[in-house]
């Protein structure tokens, strides 16, 4: 009964001095512990959720060139499990490391790469044929184009919002978009020298080669301008103009050796005027078709194969 009694009395005495002890004792979670980065280590749960979110909540910094901006994590859609890594870091021993788990929203973030893409991107812009100066076709200057890398943007972002502690600015992915046509590039070009009565074919600026030809005459001059290839056909049928005067008894010819398209015609968008071959090679020189402009039947065959619906066809006077 004593041996009893003096362990109750032992048992008492501990509990009577350690319970006032515990409940004054604050519960920290150990000393070098971080979440997500965020040193947490000293500190109580509210103190340690307080200081998690606010690094959390911090906003996104982007930029591109000269330009600078900000995006809240709760814009984009995300979300992070502070509680559980808080309650998780309490368990954790010494310099432990926990992680934060963050949600993102990718259809969010999505739509907001999309909305860079429509703010920064601009399509690349192609040469165009403008018109002839000193016997050449003259271009527009070809540019580059832009645009926002899209799958690696969003994957940026969703990285930057995982990273609680350093948010580093993101860098705005691009590539550029290189022009489909450039003067190197851009294809056939006829030139026609209304004055001395030639035809030049370039491959974008470098003169390919140059024929003879038949333009119109004083009263049916061949119309100066830019124009272009609008129809091509072999073996074309002579079909006489429309209220034209001098047509106006002639009757159509069928393909074949008195055609006066001889056997290639290659239609402008100048009405009733095309590039065609003639059984009247004598011509070939003068001022003297109907506003045509006329090659030898070889020459007419040769370029045909050269050029395309749409090729340009510059007309001047020299």
């Amino acid at each position: 009964m004593k041996r009893l009694l003096a362990v109750m009395f032992v048992a008492a005495v501990s509990l009577g001095v350690a319970a006032p002890d515990a409940a004054r004792k604050p519960v920290v979670i150990a000393p070098g512990v971080t979440i997500g980065g965020v040193p947490v280590g000293g500190k109580m749960s509210e103190a340690a959720r307080t200081r998690v979110e606010a690094a959390f909540g911090r906003p996104l910094r982007l930029q591109f060139r000269d330009k600078r901006w900000r995006i809240s994590p709760r814009y984009l859609g995300a979300s992070a499990g502070i509680d559980g890594a808080v309650a998780r870091a309490l368990l954790a021993p010494p310099r432990a490391r926990v992680r934060l788990q963050v949600s993102s929203a990718q259809p969010r973030i999505r739509r907001y790469v999309n909305r860079l893409d429509r703010l920064f991107s601009y399509e690349a812009v192609d040469t165009q044929v403008v018109g002839a100066a000193g016997g050449r076709p003259q271009f527009t200057e070809a540019k580059t184009g832009l645009t926002v890398e899209k799958a690696g943007m969003a994957k940026a972002i969703t990285r930057a919002l995982a990273s609680t502690n350093r948010r580093r600015p993101i860098e705005l992915i691009v590539r550029t978009v290189e022009p489909k046509v450039t003067p190197a590039t851009y294809g056939p070009v006829v030139i026609i020298h209304r004055g001395s009565n030639r035809l030049s074919l370039f491959d974008g600026p470098t003169l390919v080669r140059r024929f003879g030809v038949a333009t119109g005459s004083a009263d049916y001059p061949t119309p100066l301008g830019n124009h272009s290839i609008a129809t091509k056909q072999m073996n074309p049928w002579w079909i006489p103009p429309p209220d034209s005067e001098w047509a106006k008894d002639k009757k159509p010819v069928p393909p074949g050796p008195g055609n006066p398209l001889g056997t290639r015609w290659m239609g402008l968008t100048a009405p009733l005027v095309g590039i065609h071959g003639t059984p009247d090679a004598a011509s070939i020189g003068y001022s003297a078709s109907h506003g045509c402009i006329r090659m030898r039947v070889p020459e007419a065959e040769w370029l045909f194969e050269q050029v395309d619906v749409g090729t340009p066809v510059l007309i001047v006077p020299a």
